[in-house]
């Protein structure tokens, strides 16, 4: 798998007021990011849960945890779904 890095710009102090270290910051950022996509259908649960360096159960549980919804399916896919099985 290759690696690609982008760098963000923020000021010095910013991880001084977070009472953070640059590799907490940078673990975060990467687990909203993920969050972020997988909420905006930008990537799939699998691809989201890579991106956050978690595992998918872990990812998951973040995803709990935010009141972010594991499923994609609505209520009217349940609904039909469910019309079929009669």
């Amino acid at each position: 798998m290759a690696i690609q890095t982008i760098s963000i710009d923020f000021p010095s102090d910013i991880l001084l007021a977070l009472n953070e270290s640059e590799k907490e910051l940078k673990s975060r950022i990467k687990l909203i990011l993920a969050m972020q996509l997988y909420k905006a259908h930008k990537l799939t649960i699998g691809k989201a849960s890579q991106l956050s360096g978690l595992s998918r159960f872990e990812f998951e549980k973040e995803l709990s945890k935010n009141s972010i919804s594991i499923s994609s399916l609505t209520e009217e896919d349940v609904i039909k779904d469910s019309e079929k099985l009669h």
